[in-house]
């Protein structure tokens, strides 16, 4: 799978990983492990794309289960960025249609995807190498908004 979408979002990437390691220095655990998540999935696009890596071995990798305990646990998303997204918030044209969206929404839509492609992958023999869903398009959207999410987020400290 080419990975080419990824390439304008790698400069920015590595301000946002530093910014979620420090973020991620907090006593609240369920927010230190979410943020921890999101930066160790952010990680794992950044590194696909240095290495090449398949779809199927960027899915096993991929991870929501820090999301399925904040929910299990009645976390409240709104800890990690409260309000709203604003234009400002959005560097990619393509995320433009979560303007407006909480942090829980998007939270929401991410965790969603991400189990629908892991889904998908057991569903299909254990690869997508031959499914008829656009892969390379789901994991490019989880990835854009993995990043609006760090981008919200980090919105808080300016």
């Amino acid at each position: 799978m080419q990975l080419e979408w990824l390439k304008t979002g790698i400069g920015p990437l590595k301000d946002l990983l530093t910014f979620l390691n420090k973020e991620g220095k907090t006593n609240d655990v369920l927010k230190k492990q979410i943020i921890r998540e999101l930066r160790n999935n952010l990680n794992i696009f950044h590194n696909a794309y240095l290495n090449n890596v398949s779809p199927d071995v960027m899915i096993d990798m991929l991870s929501n289960e820090a999301i399925k305990e904040g929910i299990k646990n009645n976390f409240k998303f709104k800890k990690l960025k409260a309000g709203r997204i604003e234009p400002y918030h959005v560097f990619d044209d393509r995320n433009k249609k979560y303007i407006g969206w909480e942090c829980e929404k998007l939270i929401d839509k991410i965790d969603e995807k991400i189990e629908e492609v892991k889904n998908i992958k057991k569903m299909n023999a254990g690869s997508v190498g031959k499914v008829n869903n656009n892969i390379s398009l789901m994991i490019s959207n989880i990835y854009y908004r993995m990043k609006l999410l760090a981008d919200f987020i980090q919105s808080t400290v300016k």
